[in-house]
């Protein structure tokens, strides 16, 4: 099998949180009053209209301004370097199946794949060179509830596409880790392309595991921690840390130090962050795109209503 990253089967509470939280997220079939050509300059953040389901975009530096929007419709949107991915199901499959396309610069398709399952999560790394999402599937029969998901990458510079990848090698407390239930999701790349984080989900329990591309091995490095994002500097990770049934608490991992510091934002949050730069956090909740401080201080600021799947171009 070549080297490729991840297809998981989630929790069951992971996988049927999401799979609500998905359903509830879906738009209403109208649109925006006025669509835009949009393209992946510097200093924009992009979102996904929890109204319409269209791509959006406010300049960074005044996220209060009226936003512009494409056409183009979406049910993740994830951006890095000069590459977009859109990840949208199709109305009215059964079993759902979702499309994923690459953007240029330009906001031009370059590629269109399909998925089977419905959209969980989606990421672009910091290279633009691959894409890889998250989709939930029904159908198998490990999954108590009928639900797992599945993860995927697609690399840019050779056409490669995995839909799903169930083998990753990993050592937990020092020893190669076998269970029928193992479980990653929430992927994270760093800047060269090889090291990247994820989560492992088995027995109940979740890991922050941190993997090398060119060998294809992981190891645990600590427990209770989902949808891990990697900062720009590489030093620390943002992550979820459960901390009741379907709650979640925004935390950061210093991972010299393994210090874990909690962010100003005590609700619950059910999201990959995303680092704005080193010093800030974004995320989705309630309908809106919000910030805040990466080092535990301050406060949640809203930045975009009626938003999420947040995006930032540098």
């Amino acid at each position: 099998m070549k080297k490729v990253l991840l297809a998981v089967v989630g929790t069951v509470a992971l996988a049927a949180a999401a799979v609500v939280y998905t359903v509830a997220a879906r738009p209403s079939p109208a649109e925006p009053a006025k669509v835009e050509h949009l393209s992946l300059a510097p200093g924009q953040l992009f979102f996904r209209s929890t109204k319409t389901g269209n791509v959006g975009v406010v300049p960074l530096a005044n996220p209060g301004a009226a936003p512009k929007f494409s056409d183009l419709k979406c049910d993740r949107f994830a951006v890095s370097a000069s590459t977009g991915m859109c990840l949208a199901v199709r109305p009215g499959t059964l079993p759902a199946v979702s499309d994923f396309s690459i953007l240029d610069r330009n906001f031009a398709t370059t590629h269109k794949d399909y998925l089977p399952g419905t959209p969980s999560r989606a990421r672009v790394s910091p290279d633009g060179k691959r894409v890889y999402w998250t989709v939930f599937v029904t159908g198998d029969s490990y999954a108590a509830t009928g639900f797992s998901t599945r993860a995927g990458i697609y690399q840019l510079d050779n056409g490669e596409l995995e839909k799903t990848i169930e083998e990753l090698p990993v050592l937990v407390d020092g020893k190669r880790y076998f269970s029928s239930d193992v479980n990653y999701w929430g992927i994270t790349f760093s800047k060269d392309g090889k090291r990247f984080y994820s989560t492992l989900g088995t027995k109940g329990k979740t890991y922050l595991i941190e993997g090398d591309y060119d060998t294809y091995r992981g190891k645990a490095l600590r427990e209770n921690v989902e949808c891990p994002s990697l900062s720009p500097d590489e030093t620390r990770i943002a992550f979820k840390k459960k901390v009741g049934e379907g709650v979640w608490r925004l935390s950061v991992l210093d991972l010299k130090t393994m210090r874990e510091t909690a962010l100003a934002e005590t609700r619950s949050v059910d999201d990959q962050a995303l680092w704005q730069d080193d010093h800030t956090i974004l995320y989705g909740l309630d309908n809106a795109v919000w910030s805040v401080p990466a080092d535990g201080t301050g406060a949640p600021r809203k930045l975009v209503s009626d938003a999420a799947s947040p995006a930032v171009t540098h």
